[in-house]
């Protein structure tokens, strides 16, 4: 039996594909929020708003009697939630009469430089952006300024904020509109408002692969200057409006990557604790040091407050996972961050719906599932905003 074989142009399938994708991608964000709806934040109880302040739950409920600061919203079964702004509002209210300064609103003070946090691994599935994401909002909900860049084509961080790369940026819109070569916009021009208090983004999406087209081509004809200090330059424009700037890096080690490690002032590498992962991250560093050279040996300072190491998607019971850790763990010592990010389907089944954990109702889940998750999160960020605080010598 013949068989006929017809043979088709692979980018024409490819670009049917991704227009098949692209299509069911609207129509599901359409259906979980509608066109004329923006996304919110969600309330938080009146426990998780005295957690984040860093207060007792019957020092709300005492402010609340006596009539400081915004009115909660109350339940039917009078439970007391906050939203993001009724914190960020308590926070400004509780600082005015802190016993010291920064006990409520911990970001810069004079002094200060602006900490540059970039995200990075070229390892699919490190859990680079999820860490990004989580770490900007937790920070930004702990009082912190922070702008969040989604320097990743990928642009999951951005869909993540609910911005559609694919649709809502079609008129540029990313980091590239204020570093490419020919006419850069000034970087505010970029720079949007989020849903979160304290918390701006710059999204990503494909167009910035631009960048890495130009860049060669520049330097061919002489135009690119010091190309790797362009996202250091056009942060510069900022600097003072921001403490923390949580850059989610590409997944390859190109010219946006370079630029990013000359902005930043920490960096953060996420391992997943497999054999594989841990091996291709052998030949991440090594590469990476190898271009970080050839930026030194232009006359770039490529010093660092720090840099660590997160663990990622870690099983606590997978006993290969845990003889991986310790290897590192053994090898690293305080470079790897104590605190680990743990697998949690909680977190994966947010994705599902383009949030985060900290978006997402508890009762979404088993309560156990929720608290080990939200756990590990807040844990693993807490210790990096310790390290922020360190680098300011305020610890």
């Amino acid at each position: 039996m013949n068989k006929t074989f017809v043979h088709e142009d692979l980018n024409a399938v490819i670009r049917q594909h991704s227009e098949w994708l692209a299509n069911q991608l609207h129509s599901q964000r359409e259906s979980l929020f509608p066109p004329d709806a923006e996304k919110t934040m969600r309330k938080f109880t009146s426990g998780e708003a005295a957690s984040l302040l860093g207060v007792n739950d019957s020092y709300l409920r005492k402010l609340n009697l006596d009539g400081k600061g915004p009115s909660p919203e109350l339940t039917a079964g009078n439970r007391r939630l906050y939203s993001a702004q009724d914190i960020q509002a308590l926070r400004v209210l509780l600082e005015k009469t802190a016993r010291k300064p920064g006990d409520y609103i911990p970001g810069r003070r004079d002094g200060d430089h602006l900490q540059v946090i970039g995200v990075m691994n070229f390892k699919g599935g490190s859990g680079k952006t999820t860490t990004s994401a989580h770490l900007a909002q937790r920070l930004a909900l702990r009082g912190y300024r922070v702008l969040g860049i989604d320097l990743d084509p990928q642009a999951s961080f951005t869909a993540l904020h609910g911005v559609q790369p694919e649709l809502d940026l079609e008129d540029g819109g990313t980091l590239y509109d204020a570093i490419r070569y020919e006419d850069p916009d000034p970087i505010r021009q970029v720079i949007r408002k989020t849903y979160i208090p304290n918390l701006d983004l710059i999204p990503g999406n494909l167009e910035l692969m631009e960048f890495e087209h130009d860049t060669p081509r520049a330097l061919a004809q002489g135009n690119a200057g010091l190309f790797f200090f362009r996202v250091k330059e056009a942060l510069a424009q900022v600097d003072e409006d921001y403490d923390v700037v949580v850059i989610d890096c590409p997944p390859q080690l190109g010219f946006l990557t370079m630029s990013a490690l000359s902005a930043a002032t920490g960096v953060l590498v996420t391992i997943h604790p497999e054999m594989l992962d841990v091996m291709s991250m052998s030949q991440f560093l090594r590469m990476t040091a190898d271009l970080m050279d050839v930026i030194a040996e232009s006359g770039a300072d490529m010093s660092h407050d720090w840099m660590r190491y997160v663990l990622t998607r870690y099983e606590p019971q997978d006993a290969p996972q845990n003889r991986i850790v310790a290897f590192l763990r053994t090898m690293y010592g305080e470079a790897v961050l104590n605190s680990p990010m743990l697998k949690s389907t909680a977190i994966s089944d947010a994705g599902l719906t383009k949030q985060t954990l900290y978006e997402v109702e508890r009762s979404a889940f088993t309560r156990s599932t929720y608290d080990r998750a939200i756990e590990s999160l807040n844990t693993l960020n807490d210790e990096i905003a310790e390290l922020i605080q360190q680098t300011w010598g305020r610890t």
